[in-house]
């Protein structure tokens, strides 16, 4: 099995990161990354396997180098010297001076397991990234560009169960590195910076890799989004609402069966999102506007999407009738009918006090 063979600080709890550091799976490719979270902490690990002529490694050595930090979102600019490094322990195993002058330089204070006096993770920015700057390395340029290629307009069904906070777990075969890119893509389609918004919602966590020693803690959660390479989990449906493999997503729940289908409000906002990004394209070709990337498109579109969702929500459960109508929902960029059980759910989760009125298509 896996073992921790080295780490700074000699007396910080790893137990299990040596299942976390390395996905399973991994013996059958040549490298990878992964995120992972352990407690209140995020890791990144760089995987290399390297041939040996060797029985006692069975022809194969392989292991991982890998960083703690309070936030994920620093973690990505230290992905080249990981990586540096875990080819380095490969051809030399045992020389750990780099990490040592590495961790020497970085340390800081990581929160203790129970988290007390510390200050709450967040796990996603709330406010646009310009406001931000230091969250603007949290992943690699195009990051973005590859989930919508690759979910295409399913990403409006992975919205509407990341805004109500579901459960969400995504199946992929090694190399999962891109696949923990699609966790963060996915927890970003649910960012709000309405203040007073929810107070009582779970946040949409961020797991990134989870395995199968993850399992004790998974049941105990009501919100996350997370990734593995265990196909075992499909069979194991307590843990998760909403099971995404490869393009598929799809739920056990009846009730959430009606979301999957994308409806006219769903291919209108795709339409509109693409033709943005075509927009960002062009400007950035004719030398108008480089200060803008995809990422902030993208993580902006959702946000406004959200707030007048949440706006409009907030506005009629202070209105004297409290009425929702149909126009309402058209308004708020969604489907009378065909999101009305998005709707539904969406006031139940975040405890909006509104009566929902839209008539009966077989009335109409």
């Amino acid at each position: 099995g896996n073992m921790v063979e080295w780490c700074l600080p000699q007396d910080i709890d790893l137990e299990g990161v040596e299942f976390k550091s390395m996905a399973s799976g991994s013996h059958k490719i040549q490298s990878d990354f992964i995120y992972f979270r352990k407690g209140l902490c995020f890791g990144l690990a760089c995987f290399a396997n390297m041939p040996v002529e060797s029985e006692l490694e069975r022809g194969a050595r392989m292991k991982s180098v890998g960083i703690l930090s309070p936030s994920y979102t620093l973690l990505y600019r230290y992905m080249h010297f990981l990586e540096n490094q875990v080819r380095h322990q490969l051809e030399m195993p045992g020389h750990y001076s780099h990490l040592e002058a590495f961790y020497d330089d970085k340390k800081g204070v990581l929160p203790d397991s129970k988290g007390t006096s510390q200050q709450p993770v967040h796990w996603l920015p709330s406010i646009h990234r310009y406001m931000y700057p230091e969250m603007k390395i949290t992943h690699p340029a195009g990051c973005m560009s590859q989930f919508i290629k690759f979910f295409g307009e399913q990403i409006l069904v992975l919205w509407k169960f990341a805004l109500l906070r579901k459960r969400i777990l995504i199946f992929s075969p090694p190399p999962v590195g891109v696949v923990c890119y699609r966790v963060y893509c996915c927890c970003c389609l649910a960012n709000v910076s309405l203040p007073g918004l929810g107070g009582t919602v779970p946040e949409s966590k961020p797991f990134f890799y989870v395995n199968v020693a993850d399992i004790e803690m998974l049941e105990t959660e009501v919100s996350y989004v997370a990734c593995t390479t265990e196909k075992i989990f499909e069979e194991k449906r307590d843990l998760y609402d909403v099971y995404v493999d490869n393009q598929n997503v799809k739920t056990h729940h009846e009730h959430l069966q009606p979301l999957l289908k994308i409806n006219n409000a769903d291919k209108e906002k795709y339409r509109r999102l693409n033709d943005q990004r075509q927009m960002l394209m062009y400007s950035q070709e004719v030398g108008e506007d480089c200060s803008s990337c995809e990422e902030d498109l993208f993580i902006l579109f959702f946000m406004e999407q959200n707030n007048r969702i949440f706006q409009t929500l907030m506005e009629v459960s202070a209105s004297q009738d409290k009425t929702l109508t149909a126009d309402h929902a058209r308004g708020m960029g969604l489907d009378p009918q065909g999101d009305r059980s998005f709707l539904m759910d969406l006031l139940e989760v975040y405890g909006i006090d509104v009566m929902l009125v839209i008539d009966n298509p077989c009335c109409t």
